[in-house]
């Protein structure tokens, strides 16, 4: 039986080799216990070889497997506009958390810094993260860009993000309990709940949640989030 022919890595498959590579161990070791003979003993090159596609080192190779992280993280917002919105952060979520369970300790230490390789730039790059997904929220939520949602709406947004990644370090620390399909419905009522809080008080997002919600379904997470509460709000109100 004939080998198969060798084939040598161009240099951009080469550096995206490398980059998958450093993920793997930054996924699960704080970046500060991973080395360049680590990855290159991971990826079966030598060290020098490594150096030659990341001559800053290290940190190089980890702001660019951070941001190779980064571009995955953002694209677990992107979902198409369509369809209930509690159904489309679902779908998100799912991916997110994914990426958390597949990522553990390196989104630990992402998120929480502290690392020796933490710069200004992987800093950057984090914020970088946030920001993206609070646009695309957005975005589900129909404020079309260059469009201003009004402040409130925007904090909410940003605090319903802090909050997921807030969740996902506690749901790491808490052994990965509770199972991620009850953490995803969580979130999702979370962010519910934040958004009709926010419009009680807000013009602006009143009308962007009407619009929103109108897509809803009675059996979806919003209608079953309803009938959760109800009982709840209605026994806590007879003893006012």
């Amino acid at each position: 039986m004939t080998a198969p022919a060798y084939r040598r890595l161009t240099v951009e498959e080469r550096r995206d080799q490398l980059i998958g590579t450093a993920l793997v161990l930054f996924a699960h070791r704080a970046p500060e216990d991973v080395s360049l003979d680590d990855v290159a003993a991971a990826a079966g090159v030598s060290r020098p070889l490594v150096y030659r596609y990341f001559p800053g080192g290290k940190q190089q190779l980890y702001e660019a497997a951070l941001g190779s992280a980064a571009d995955e993280l953002r694209r677990c917002f992107a979902e198409p506009q369509s369809g209930p919105l509690s159904r489309r952060l679902s779908r998100a979520l799912d991916r997110y958390l994914a990426f958390v369970d597949g990522h553990d300790a390196g989104f630990a230490a992402l998120l929480r810094g502290g690392s020796v390789a933490e710069t200004s730039r992987t800093d950057a790059i984090v914020d970088g993260v946030r920001r993206a997904a609070a646009e695309q929220i957005l975005l589900h939520l129909k404020v079309e860009p260059g469009l201003e949602p009004g402040p409130r709406l925007r904090m909410a947004v940003r605090t319903w993000i802090a909050a997921v990644e807030a969740a996902s370090l506690i749901w790491l620390d808490e052994g990965k309990q509770p199972p991620l399909p009850q953490l995803r419905d969580w979130l999702v009522d979370h962010f519910l709940a934040l958004l009709a809080a926010t419009a009680a008080g807000d013009p602006r997002t009143a009308e962007i949640a009407r619009a929103a919600l109108a897509l809803e379904r009675p059996d979806g997470p919003a209608g079953r989030l309803v009938r959760q509460v109800a009982p709840v709000v209605g026994d806590a109100l007879h003893l006012l």
